[in-house]
């Protein structure tokens, strides 16, 4: 019989750390929501969306109930449906591809750059200029920003441009991440973002929200997440019911004045994994020139994650794999959805050796240092 594997030191990620950290402000803001007796779409949700759109430097932001309605709703919003395909990758949270079928679109999958996990502006830009046979014309592209880093948006906004096709950001991953002075979810013409509890900006439940310089696009999200009411009971359009409660607003609106020294925190634990990494066969995830990554995963590659996973177990060290099925061998999408030129090779490369240590910034240094040395020992 095996011996059972000696308890976690250090968890890959811990929620209710983030509720521990700001305990007594969010209890607060909790029984003021309990206390107003308004519980949906009150003034919690209107002061979150102000906040969020501040920090954020848009125009105007629009709270869901969850990042998959964001998405959905974006391209609801933008007339994006039947009759639609969209462009984007296999190698991310299923929930993007959900949200492209949820609005009734057809998703087209394309490969990931190998370094970075994201989309690849060359096959996006190969399967613009040639679409798949048969399939609906592509109106718009759903770059991912993952793991706390950005998508090359630049190349990709300029080949989408040159198609007549609308880029809508997957922000879900990289809250706070910065692109040569701007921020990530600024570039397309709408951003969605989830609200997960273990994003960088997390509810404690679900949640998501819609960023857009769009008022015109943000008005109609706004009517179709509630039935599509612009006057109450009175649907002018074929909406939904996705509303961000008040209070998950309230408790954001408290972890959103963290936000950034959060971001900081991850920051400084991702350079101590850098550097502990310096000596052995692993790489520390690559940054973009002229960015700002704020890791809501710190990501290497294993060729053999396995007996890697084993030996941090070993030590008390917690990881995890985001993803290990691309969604296009996924039984759901197997074999009906299409691909891009190198029907996503690099992602299912990538799909067997992504690791992910350890992130959240309410880590403590001890912990923190043990996964450090954990690290040291994989030379």
């Amino acid at each position: 019989m095996n011996a059972p594997s000696p308890p976690l030191i250090v968890p890959q990620a811990d929620p209710g750390a983030g509720y521990r950290a700001a305990a007594a402000e969010i209890d607060r803001a909790v029984a003021r929501v309990l206390a107003s007796g308004w519980y949906i779409l009150g003034a919690e949700c209107s002061l979150f969306e102000k906040d969020f759109a501040a920090w954020q430097g848009q125009r105007c932001a629009v709270g869901v109930a969850n990042g998959t309605d964001a998405l959905a709703l974006i391209l609801r919003g933008l007339g994006i449906g039947p009759g639609a395909s969209v462009v984007t990758v296999s190698h991310t949270a299923v929930a993007t591809v959900a949200a492209i079928e949820i609005a009734g679109a057809t998703p087209i999958l394309v490969d990931i750059d190998p370094r970075h996990f994201t989309m690849d502006p060359a096959e996006l830009s190969a399967v613009l200029a040639s679409p798949p046979a048969g399939l609906p014309p592509i109106r718009a592209v759903i770059p991912v920003h993952l793991y706390g880093g950005m998508a090359e948006i630049e190349p990709i906004i300029t080949a989408a441009h040159r198609h007549g096709v609308a880029v809508v950001e997957d922000c879900s991953q990289s809250h706070g991440a910065v692109w040569a002075g701007r921020k990530c979810g600024s570039f397309g013409v709408a951003a969605a973002f989830s609200l997960y509890p273990t994003k960088n900006l997390g509810a404690l439940g679900d949640g998501g929200v819609v960023t857009t310089d769009d008022e015109a696009l943000a008005e109609r999200i706004a009517a179709l997440r509630q039935y599509g009411w612009r006057e109450r009971y009175v649907s002018d359009l074929p909406g939904v019911n996705s509303r961000l409660d008040e209070l998950q607003a309230a408790i954001l609106r408290v972890k959103l004045s963290r936000l950034d020294a959060a971001n900081a925190r991850r920051v400084a634990i991702a350079s101590a994994y850098d550097e502990a990494l310096a000596d052995t066969p692993f790489a520390p995830p690559p940054r973009r020139p002229n960015t700002t990554h704020v890791f809501h995963q710190y990501v290497i590659r294993c060729p053999d994650r396995a007996s890697v996973q084993a030996r941090l177990r070993a030590a008390g060290i917690g990881t995890g794999v985001h993803y290990p099925v691309p969604i296009h061998l996924q039984p759901a999408y197997r074999g009906r959805i299409p691909l891009g030129p190198s029907a996503c090779r690099e992602t299912e490369r990538a799909a067997g050796e992504v690791l992910s240590l350890p992130m959240f910034p309410e880590l403590d240094d001890a912990q923190v240092e043990r996964v450090c040395t954990a690290l040291r020992g994989l030379c």
